[in-house]
Parts: structure tokens; sequence; C-alpha cells
């Protein structure tokens, strides 16, 4: 299999997903609360075994899964994608411990995960979070009281400040929270948390959005967290948070492709169907060709995802690159094929309960969220000036040994 084909049990699978969604997931998704956490759609997600695929999957299969059931739910999507989000730092970087409290439980649908990194002032530039971690000389287990005696460092700190536009926040059981431990460190200060939602301190409002999914601010005042509650090392947490978004961005791009597929299909749907000036809708070459150019879009973009997917179960060393360009790509084609198809449409489009107007609302919010589309082009450039710079040192270097 390549980049650029998939093999048919895989293409299998996807048409499953499809039905799945429609039939199972679709029904429980319409009868949820707009920004809320929907758990009996999340526990349906853990009984078709859609859940613990988040743990024992490559990207590549990460993408399909979203793009499928966002074709035909995109509450369904996005309810998977957050426990995938939440949970994926616990699942790489945590302890014996962290995963066994907390995997089988997000796996199962019965506990809500959430990924704590945007910050009132620090959402594009996360390497300039504010959410201080101060050290606590009270530790609160007994391995905290252990190594308070070290000399490394301190067994408990904490927490205080704000995180905001936290998917899932306030009704996740658990955070995956990411705060200051060094002050003026940059990326290089910040580490992962581990925190459950009923530490004492620990509060949050729901944030009315565009978006139907639950976004919500969090507080934390003095909430207290020892080094068993550390998700890899102090201080390393920004690497946590890279090797998520590394991996979630072009399944970022697959939701967004699935969005764009459920688009072109009400598309050709609704041209082949509509009368307009004599014949059908589709014979005016303008619009045929608006949905040729919808089309091309949508295919060049998912050959991006899930040639960035592919790489990433390779582990090729150019995926913050690839991961970036599949993200931007996608959302931004996305963006532009649901516009298209509301165009077409027409008015009714625009009412409320058609799927256009549903997708309208939320093919927004991925240019944005997981780095905006600034965001992923900064990141190539600096990917692609990274590789020229070394290619120049290599060439310096080789001339000098000449």
């Amino acid at each position: 299999m390549t980049a650029f084909s998939l093999e048919p049990a895989q293409l299998t699978w996807c048409e499953e997903l499809r039905g799945l969604a429609a039939e199972r997931l679709r029904p429980l998704a319409e009868k949820g609360e707009p920004g809320r956490v929907n758990r009996a759609l999340v526990a349906e997600l853990g009984t078709l075994g859609l859940l613990p695929r988040l743990f024992t999957s490559g990207a590549l299969d990460l993408c399909l899964m979203r793009e499928s059931l966002a074709h035909a739910s995109t509450e369904a999507e996005t309810a998977l994608a957050l426990q995938g989000l939440g949970a994926h730092p616990v699942h790489a970087h945590g302890t014996d411990s962290q995963r066994a409290r907390w995997l089988p439980r997000v796996s199962a649908g019965t506990a809500i995960a959430a990924f704590a990194l945007s910050e009132p002032d620090a959402g594009s530039d996360a390497a300039a979070l504010s959410l201080r971690a101060d050290p606590d000389a009270r530790p609160s287990t007994a391995e905290g009281a252990a190594l308070a005696a070290e000399p490394d460092g301190p067994s408990g700190w904490r927490l205080t400040g704000e995180k905001c536009w936290i998917s899932n926040a306030p009704e996740a059981d658990f955070y995956t929270v990411f705060a200051r431990t060094t002050p003026g460190a940059g990326a290089r200060g910040v580490t992962a948390f581990l925190v459950p939602a009923d530490r004492p301190g620990l509060t949050g409002t729901p944030l009315d959005m565009l978006s139907p999914h639950p976004i919500g601010a969090l507080a934390f005042d003095a909430v207290p967290v020892t080094a068993d509650d550390v998700l890899g090392e102090p201080d390393r947490g920004f690497r946590v948070a890279m090797d998520t978004l590394n991996l979630f961005r072009p399944s970022v791009g697959a939701f967004a492709l699935g969005m764009a597929r459920a688009a072109l299909d009400a598309t050709l749907a609704h041209t082949t169907a509509r009368d307009a000036f004599g014949g059908k809708l589709r014979d005016l070459q303008a619009v045929s060709h608006q949905v040729a150019e919808m089309a091309l879009r949508t295919e060049a973009a998912r050959l991006m995802v899930y040639a960035a997917a592919t790489a990433y179960d390779a582990g090729a060393p150019d995926v913050p690159m690839r991961a970036a360009m599949a993200k931007l790509l996608a959302t931004e084609t996305a963006q532009y094929v649901v516009d298209k198809a509301v165009q077409l449409h027409g008015a009714r489009a625009l009412r409320r309960g058609h799927l256009l107007e549903h997708l309208y609302r939320e093919v927004r919010a991925p240019r944005i969220y997981e780095g905006a589309s600034e965001v992923q082009r900064g990141i190539i450039a600096k990917e692609l000036y990274r590789t020229q710079d070394a290619q120049t040192q290599d060439a310096h270097t080789k001339e000098a040994g000449a």
C-alpha cells in the first residue's frame, strides 16, 4: 500500500464506518444538547470498539476513522477525536499507574478526556504559556514526600492561572494540562500534568461557540499536583504537546475531508435533481466546472493527508512539515468546498437543520484549532529553511575538508 491508495480491506472498513455512523451514531448525536458532552454518544463509540483503536492504530487508521465518521456525523467524529486528543499524552507518555487508571475508561467511553493547552493570551504561541506551576512544599502523596528530600526539584506544584477554548471543558473527567514550571524558559520550561477534574481549586465554565461541540474555560486556583501527575518529564511538556499535535494534525485534515466529501456528495445529488433553465442544474457549464473544482481540491487534499499520516507511521523525519501541510490544505479546502456547495444549493442550504447549514458552521473552526492556518504556514517555512540551512552547512563542511 502506498500513500496514494488504500487496500480493499481499508475501503471496506471505511464503508462500514460510514454505515455505523449513519445508523448507530447519528441518531444519538441528534439527541444531544449543543455545547454539552454527549456521554451516550461517547459510550456508543466505546461499545462499537472505535475508542480502543485510538491507542492501537497508526495515524493513517486514525485519519480513516475520522474521515469516515465525519461524512455521516460530525458530532460522532468530534467526540472520538477529543477522546484521543485528551488521552494520547497519557497513552504515549504516562506511567503504568496513569494508564491503568484512565485508558480503560476512555476506551469504554465512561471517562471524558480533554487536552488543555490554549490560554486566553497563548493560543497559537503555545510556548508562551503562563499557567504557573509553583513549587509546593506540602507534597500530598507518600512518593511526593520521599521526593521532597531530593535536590533535583520539587515533589509537588500548585497550578494557578487559566485555560481557554478547551474542548470538552468543563465536563471532562480529566485534563492533560500544560503549565510553566520554569519561568522565562519558553518551550523548555513547560510540564504536562494529568489533572483529574475533581482536584480542589479547579473550576470551569462553558463557552457559547459557533461549533456545536462542548468548549469551555478552566480556572486553576492553586490546584495541587505532584510528581505522580507528571506526563513525561518535568520541563519537557512541550515535547508531549508537539508529539500529540503531530499525530492529530493530519487527522484534523481527515475530519475536514469528511465534511468536504459530504458537501460534494450533496451537491452532486442536488445539481442532478434540480431543474433550472430548461434542463438540470448539472447541465450548466458554470455549475459543472465548479463541481469539478470541488472534487479536484478534495482529492488533492486527501492525498496529502494520507501521505502525512503514512509518513508519521513510518517515523519519517519531516513529519512536522507534512502534518502542517496536510492540516492546512485540507481545512482550507473544506472551507472552499462547503462554501461552494452552499452557493450551488441556494437559500435552502442556509435553513436551520439543513446538512450544509450544519457543515457551514462546523467547517470554520478546524482552520483555527490545533494551530491556525497561519501557524501551519510558519511551521512549513521554518522546516524548509531549517533543511536549507543544514544543506548549506553540509556543503561548507565538505568544501573545508576538500
